[in-house]
């Protein structure tokens, strides 16, 4: 990178920074709101879910496909078309239900701020690895982290206060300003670098088949619940999205230039790296899913108190986000994940201790330790990937991440809910819940159910530490060129 671009780290970081903010943003803003969405246009809980499922499902299927454009484009076209895609879905999202009276034109506006939010999300994290120095790489995805645990954190309140004293609308309303913004910074400040895939041309049939694949998985695995895993709309979508995906790898390994080059897992730490990142947010989503239901159901906290605990992770993300970024480049990537496991599975264990009497300082405690965690692994796992694959799989590497993150956190609730259901059938049974008196059977089903989950969720930590220890810091030779060049 050229010196004259070095002046411009910080506006570029900005306009990435702003990406991620929208996107997490995004993610717990519109929760807060479906409620009002539901009574704005008399719809069931089911019904008014695709506000939300629709967004993941074009989000899911499109995240690869736009990360491999990116590489033959170049990244700056594909950003900034994702701003003004996903700025302007904002913005219908907010006034054409209001005009015209349908909630099929808000889930059509969710659709198409789908596809500028994984245009987004697909190519942050390479833009980093692109336009920043191998020294400063660190910092900067620390930086990203904090900014993207903000986004999570304080989601839920502004959301809360917009729907209460403005109406629903305006939680995409807020979306349209930032997005201005990021495309004026981001259209001075983001230099134009020749793609290092450019002569590469486009897998359509992968494409068609990643999308299809993941998309009839993600709606498979989360209306099971609401549906019926044995409805044939169910198991035919499960079928059809194994039989997509298994065709998908058979196109890759056949195709010249594959959407998603296979051939990488066969080296075994690219491999355990990404399964690591996988396998982090998998974990989680058992936490981040069933914790709000104990607190309000086993703890008996109120549903704003229950909101505060849970920011308590999101802000200690932002705290060892940061740090992970500048101890990146003293200590390395390798170290900080190996603290960062350990301190996650310190409080997967502490959680598993969690019972009817416990204290709310004890709950804020199992959080802040998870938060720690999380944060000591995220940005460092996420920089040695993009590390170790050359510059012309930047854009792959960066959406495989992204996808690594959202696909798993969606799959991980379908799997957890149904493992919480088992533990309060077979477990409770154990506990002699029969038996006892109206008033304490549905704190000990409860808690049966619980344990058991924060247990599978105990046991996916301490794989994510053995994989720590089994990784190595490895950097693709074309970043040893840069960082001498920079």
């Amino acid at each position: 990178m050229g010196s004259q671009d070095q002046h411009h780290y910080f506006p570029l970081l900005l306009s990435i920074s702003l990406a991620i903010f929208m996107g997490s943003l995004d993610g717990t803003i519109v929760n807060i709101a479906i409620p009002s969405i539901s009574e704005s246009f008399s719809l069931s809980t089911s019904a008014v879910s695709w506000v939300s499922t629709i967004y993941l499902l074009v989000m899911a299927g499109c995240v690869l496909i736009f990360g491999k454009i990116s590489d033959i484009i170049g990244f700056k076209r594909i950003f900034l078309t994702g701003f003004v895609v996903f700025t302007i879905g904002s913005f219908t999202c907010g006034t054409l239900p209001e005009l015209t009276g349908s909630f099929l034109t808000l889930v059509g506006s969710r659709a198409f701020q789908g596809i500028g939010g994984a245009m987004l999300t697909a190519i942050a994290p390479a833009m980093v690895n692109a336009y920043i120095p191998m020294e400063k790489k660190g910092k900067a995805m620390g930086f990203i982290m904090t900014i993207a645990a903000l986004g999570t954190a304080i989601g839920p309140t502004v959301g809360g206060i917009l729907t209460e004293y403005l109406s629903w609308n305006w939680i995409f309303f807020i979306n349209v300003p930032v997005g201005i913004v990021a495309v004026l910074v981001g259209q001075r400040y983001i230099p134009v670098i020749a793609p290092s895939a450019s002569h590469e041309s486009f897998d359509r049939t992968g494409a068609v088949l990643i999308f299809s694949g993941l998309a009839f998985l993600l709606f498979g695995m989360s209306e099971g619940d609401s549906i019926g895993w044995t409805s044939p709309v169910i198991t035919g979508s499960l079928i059809l999205a194994l039989i997509l995906l298994a065709l998908f790898i058979r196109t890759e390994f056949r195709s010249p230039y594959p959407l998603l080059e296979l051939r990488l897992f066969q080296d075994r730490n690219f491999f355990c790296l990404n399964l690591i990142m996988a396998l982090l947010f998998f974990g989680f989503s058992g936490i981040n899913y069933l914790l709000p239901f104990y607190l309000k159901y086993v703890g008996g906290y109120s549903t704003s108190t229950s909101g505060l605990i849970l920011t308590s992770l999101s802000f200690a993300m932002m705290v060892t986000g940061l740090l992970a970024g500048t101890l990146y480049t003293r200590v390395g990537g390798k170290r900080i994940a190996n603290v960062g496991a350990f301190l996650l599975l310190v409080g997967y264990f502490l959680i598993l201790q969690l019972h009817v009497n416990t204290t709310l300082w004890y709950v804020v405690l199992c959080l802040a330790m998870i938060g720690f965690g999380l944060g000591f692994m995220i940005t460092p796992i996420s920089s040695m990937i993009m590390s170790s694959v050359a510059k012309q799989y930047q854009g792959m590497a960066s959406s495989l991440t992204s996808l690594e993150r959202f696909a798993p956190l969606t799959i991980g609730i379908a799997v957890f809910n149904a493992i919480f259901i088992q533990g309060m059938i077979l477990i409770a049974a154990e506990y002699g819940v029969t038996r006892s008196a109206p008033v304490y059977i549905q704190q000990k089903a409860l808690t049966a159910g619980f344990d058991l989950t924060f247990c599978v969720t105990f046991i996916f930590g301490i794989a994510v530490l053995i994989l720590t220890f089994i990784v190595k810091e490895k950097v693709h030779p074309d970043y040893l060129t840069e960082s001498s060049d920079c």
